[in-house]
Formats: C-alpha cells, structure tokens, sequence
C-alpha cells in the first residue's frame, strides 16, 4: 500500500515500520523511475537505508523494491520533504525526480521550469530547514547546449538550447547558492545519455512513454513497436545524425554512490561529468541494436526535433580524479545487451503495471 503523504503512512516495509529510522537514511528522489530505482538497488546492495519519495507520474510503484518505504508526494511540498527527512532521520538527498523530454520542454517550458526549477528550490530549501547535510544532483549535458569543444569539460560554456538545459543549470545555481549561504553540501553530476539495464536483471527502464533511443531501438527489435524514427540526418557529425556519449545506468549509479561517499568523507563540493568521453551516433546505435538482436526493424526519415544539439562527448577526467570513478560496463554493445535482455523480460512479465506500461509505450 502507498499511504496518504499528509500522514507519512507507507507501505508496510515489517515490524516497526512506522517508527522513524535508527541510522541515517538517503532520501532518493523519482525512486520509481528509471534511474532511481538502480539507484535503491544500489543503496541496498551496500547495506544504506533508502526512502523513496515520488509522484508516480511517470515512475511505477512496481520498480521500488519490496521493504523500501515509498512515500507518494511532490517534490515540492516542503512540508512534507521536511516530515520524511525527520521521520527517516535523512542525511543525504539523492533528487532525480524531474522532466527529462527536451521536445517537450521547448512545446511547455514553464511546466519544466514549474517541475524542475521551482519544485527543486522547494526540495532544497526543506533539505536546508530540515539540517540534511549532502545533497546529490542528477544535472545534465544539457546544460551546455551546442558543444564549443569536444569532449566537453565542466568549464565548458554553459548555453543551453532548450528550456529542459536551462531548468537544471537554474538547479545547479540555486545548489552553489545554498551551499555558500546555508552550509549545504552538495555533488552535480552532469550526465550525459544513460541506457542500459541492470546486469543482474532487477531494473530497467519500464516506463510508460519510452523516449530514449536505445530503449526505443530495443522495443522495436523485440517487436514492441513498428520500427524507430530517425530525427535528422543533417547535422554536422561523421553520419548526419546526433552523437551522443552514451552510459550504462549501472555505471552512472555507481558515480551517484561515489558522490554520497565523498561528501559523507568531508570533500569538496563537486560538479562533474559523467560520461564515457567517446560518442555514438543515432545510425550506429541503430546498427548495434539491429547487430545484437538479429532484427532489421524499419527506420523512418524524419525532422529535427527542437532542441537537440548536434554532439554531447563528456570529459570524464574529473569524475575519475576525485571520485575515482572507474566504468565497468563502457561500450556501446553491453549497454545495449542489457537493454534487450530488459525488453524480453518485460515481454515475459506479467505483472499488470508492467504490462499495462509496455502497452502504451
């Protein structure tokens, strides 16, 4: 059960569920999504006490683990943010909730500055009245917008193209802001095109409305969708279409798990890239899904999409110097193995909201 947000009920996690948590606890943000719930499995794994707050907008109820506390609330509400982290004794946020579909945020911006910019403040502010010490923040590359160089360092221009960049970069500020006002101690991690699945099969990307590539490119292989569009063959790169530096979900939460550590040791705050500093385009993503699966799926011509830089390459030296970041899944075809092995077992699922999501996707 997902209980009211006004009252703090949870679903039931055992004994003593109710009472508030005897060590400190990480409060992760959209913990029903994508990222997120890698995130929970992670925290899990090494034995750290998680509570989930999210919307379920997007997020599935179904990808939070059986035992984590799932709180169903906004972001937003810092009445209720400041409830959670008294009640779990929270020390560090980990805030991946948000709006992530850059067409859209040119289609809507205000939505994106109301989800991303105004509810992110509100999150920040309760971390700050509440004395949460470390807060880890999932930015973006796009917060750059058109590469000035590439691979792209964290002292590249920050310009961004499309109200979803500017959303976040307007985050990251608000961040630098409090921790010189308030003491805040805080990790933006930039990241670049997450993909993949959980190596062991627990996660994977389940949501209703499929956007990423690799994940559209895997549907229509497992013949969950008719084919995939192409948005634009023009662009200035090696094929005509966008480059993107593409990372494992597993990598990524691995750099998320390095952050909470270096600020639970006392470092500095941190804003850092993490990507693989190597890119792959639209057609060769296309090509290493139809390689790995056997399938010659159709692919369609079509625009633009509003919004898209032409290449995001990452520089990764910074996330291995300081955090000593080391990927352990970094070329193209694991991450899309993973990210078929996914879709067959969500073929194979049959737990309603999965298959319900798989039907709308």
């Amino acid at each position: 059960m997902i209980g009211d947000v006004r009252g703090l009920a949870r679903r039931p996690t055992g004994a003593g569920a109710g009472a508030p948590m005897k060590s400190s606890t990480v409060l992760v943000t959209g913990g029903a999504g994508y990222i997120g719930s890698h995130m929970i499995l992670a925290l899990r794994d090494a034995g750290r006490p998680v509570v989930v707050l999210d919307d379920l907008s997007t997020g599935l109820a179904e990808a939070v683990p059986a035992g984590v506390p799932l709180v169903r609330g906004c972001v937003g509400d810092a009445d209720l943010v400041t409830s959670i982290a008294r009640t779990y004794r929270v020390s560090a946020i980990v805030h991946f909730a948000g709006s992530i579909v850059v067409p859209d945020s040119v289609a809507d911006p205000l939505a994106y500055y109301l989800n991303n910019t105004v509810r992110s403040r509100e999150l920040i502010g309760a971390a700050v009245a509440a004395g949460v010490r470390n807060f880890v923040f999932s930015s973006t590359a796009a917060v750059y917008g058109e590469a000035s160089s590439e691979p792209l360092g964290e002292d590249a221009p920050l310009t961004p193209v499309s109200p979803y960049g500017a959303s976040k970069l307007m985050t990251e500020r608000m961040l630098a802001d409090a921790g010189a006002a308030y003491g805040l101690r805080y990790a933006v991690l930039r990241y670049f095109n997450v993909a993949g699945a959980d190596p062991l099969g627990r996660a994977g990307q389940s949501g209703a409305r499929a956007t990423h590539l690799i994940k559209l490119a895997a549907q229509a292989a497992v013949g969950l969708r008719w084919g995939l569009d192409c948005f634009g063959d023009d662009y200035p790169t090696r094929d005509g279409t966008c480059v993107r530096d593409y990372v494992h979900v597993s990598d990524l939460v691995q750099a998320h798990m390095l952050a909470l550590q270096h600020l639970d040791e006392g470092g500095e705050n941190l804003v850092a890239n993490c990507g693989y500093g190597r890119g792959a385009s639209v057609r060769e993503v296309i090509d290493a899904v139809k390689r790995a699966s056997g399938v010659d799926f159709p692919v369609r011509p079509a625009a633009r999409r509003a919004g898209d830089p032409a290449a995001l390459v990452a520089d990764p030296s910074r996330i291995r110097e300081i955090l000593g970041w080391v990927a352990q899944h970094d070329d193209l075809d694991s991450i899309v193995a993973s990210a078929l092995a996914w879709e067959r077992r969500l073929g194979e699922a049959r737990e309603p909201a999965f298959a319900a999501a798989m039907e709308h996707a």
